[in-house]
């Protein structure tokens, strides 16, 4: 055992006996010992930055860091090898045959999610992390209810996605305190696979989420070159995509390029969270309310201009510039509706293209053939980085504008209500990646409907449709009678009772909490073997 180091569960032995060695334990203490103080500053300062908000102070382009934005000279690392086309990437969890599955879609990239298509559960983490080193080193085959699963000869370059800095590893304590889950999830894979991934050719590619501010780059960046250097592995070597997905990330874009330059793949449109941010940082804005989440689509104002904006930045500095997500899956058995649904992917796909997106993410491998056969049609070479889209003209203004033509409805509330009742539940269960009403949900969607029913209950709203006043008491009612319908095998009544009780104690609140996988996460580590005081109340 390494001193420090304690491992607070006993679930998916086989899989710690792998990972957890006592060489990979030691270079997450040292990780741990170097960079967590400055983590926790980080996070200390995403509070400070939130009180000046609440305060009235607007958001805007960093002063400090105008000289960066203004100089044309610098620019990002060429891509790594296998990543120089990403017109399609499909993600989903660390599941072994949701691996395979993705892995032989036939989309040039796979992102492999420890974080929002996750449940951290320890077994998810740990089999997880067993699943990717197997998949690299082609040894994943494997044959379940008489069918067999068998890699591909050309399978999807892997990329993988760690949690974000806001999240710790609680079944993991250095010198008695959690790891960050962030440097968990990537220590582990970077560990047991950089030098393998080198090897054949291609090396250590990641996703990183949720960051608010260039800073937060500048700690990952750091954390690549100590990591490099631990294992005697050429700095460079790495390259990292970050998703913009929060609303103060938005107004440094080029600051977190910058900051990440020498190991930088770009950025990602991370769309569902970044409307959730929207909402959450500009909590004691009224102006702020959103109307229906269906309504809230790609081409209202402030959506559209974070999208130019990135796509404009990122071509500037030579990297990718990737779209987001369309959760649209098959409809099977209803060709009607299924046609309704692979039209909104393709429209969705060509308004990507034709923006100067370089490539795009689905949900499903069967979504692959539309979204390829679109972004061969309108990109003809391996990217669009040449497309600098010198047009674009974005204001702080553009970023905040809460022009968002739709209502607040009876109906919107009602899926708002089911949407995060269902998923909590199901992400309780271990499940981090469920079908909805034709959708493939993460944990971001269950972020939006929990913050647009706080924000609804806050500001009194009234529905268009009824005129019924948004009260904690109607959400009450609400959550009771749609509860008992949702019950399913990944759905069972004890977390249902769980996450009913957390939504009612939510619209409660004067703020939103942060983020609901922080808040529940003391469930899955109490039900993995933590002591019952990781289960801090939240209720």
């Amino acid at each position: 055992m390494v001193a420090g180091v304690q491992i607070h569960s006993s679930q998916a032995k086989d899989a710690q006996a792998q990972i957890l060695t006592e060489d990979a334990l030691k270079f997450i203490a040292a990780l741990h010992r170097t960079f967590e103080s400055t983590r926790q500053s980080l996070l200390v300062a995403r509070e400070a930055a939130q009180q000046r908000l609440d305060a009235g102070q607007p958001l805007d382009f960093p002063s400090e860091t105008a000289h960066i934005r203004a100089d044309p000279s610098w620019l990002c690392a060429p891509p790594g090898p296998g990543l120089e086309d990403r017109r399609v990437e499909i993600t989903g969890p660390t599941d072994r045959k949701m691996v395979i599955n993705a892995l032989n879609s036939g989309a040039k990239t796979f992102m492999a999610d420890f974080e929002d298509a996750n449940s951290p559960t320890f077994a998810n983490m740990l089999n997880g992390q067993v699943n990717l080193r197997d998949a690299i080193r082609r040894q994943i085959d494997f044959e379940s209810g008489g069918k067999s699963y068998k890699l591909s000869e050309k399978p999807a370059v892997l990329i993988v996605r760690p949690r974000g800095w806001h999240l710790d590893e609680p079944r993991v304590t250095v010198d008695n305190a959690p790891v960050s889950g962030s440097l968990f999830d990537f220590a582990l894979y970077f560990f047991h696979n950089a030098h393998e991934l080198v090897k054949r050719g291609l090396g250590p590619y990641f996703y990183l989420p949720k960051m608010e501010h260039y800073l937060e780059a500048r700690l990952w960046n750091d954390v690549f070159n100590f990591s490099q250097s631990y294992i005697r592995l050429p700095h460079g070597t790495i390259r990292a995509t970050v998703l913009i997905e929060t609303l103060p990330a938005a107004f440094q874009m080029e600051e977190i390029l910058f900051e990440l330059r020498t190991h930088s793949a770009g950025l990602n449109c991370g769309r569902w969270d970044y409307i959730f941010s929207f909402i959450k940082r500009r909590r004691a804005d009224r102006s702020a309310v959103l109307p229906d989440r269906k309504d809230v689509t790609m081409e209202v104002g402030f959506m559209d201009a974070y999208v130019r904006l990135l796509i404009q930045t990122c071509h500037r500095r030579r990297v990718a510039a990737m779209g987001g997500m369309s959760a649209q899956i098959p409809i099977k058995n209803d060709p009607k509706a299924n046609e309704v649904a692979m039209s909104k992917v393709r429209a969705d796909k060509l308004r990507e293209v034709t923006n100067g997106h370089d490539g795009t993410w689905i949900a499903h491998p069967l979504i692959n053939e539309i979204a390829m056969e679109i972004f061969n049609k309108h990109m003809l070479g391996p990217n669009q980085y040449h497309v600098r889209r010198e047009d674009v003209k974005v204001a702080g203004a553009d970023l905040l504008n809460t022009k968002v033509p739709g209502q607040v409805t009876t109906e919107g509330i009602r899926s708002n209500v089911a949407t995060s009742l269902a998923y909590s539940a199901a992400w309780l269960g271990g499940n981090g990646c469920i079908p909805l009403n034709w959708l493939m949900e993460d944990a971001a969607t269950a972020e939006i409907t929990r913050v647009q029913l706080w924000q609804y209950v806050k500001y009194g709203i009234r529905t268009s449709d009824s005129g019924q006043v948004i009260t904690p008491a109607w959400i009450d009612s609400l959550v009771d009678e749609i509860a008992p319908t949702l019950k399913t095998a990944l759905v069972t009544e004890e977390n249902l009772d769980i996450v009913a009780k957390y939504l009612k104690a939510q619209v409660r609140k004067e703020w939103p909490s942060e983020f609901l996988t922080s808040d529940l996460m003391g469930y899955l580590a109490v039900r993995d073997g933590c002591p019952a005081a990781w289960q801090r109340s939240v209720l």
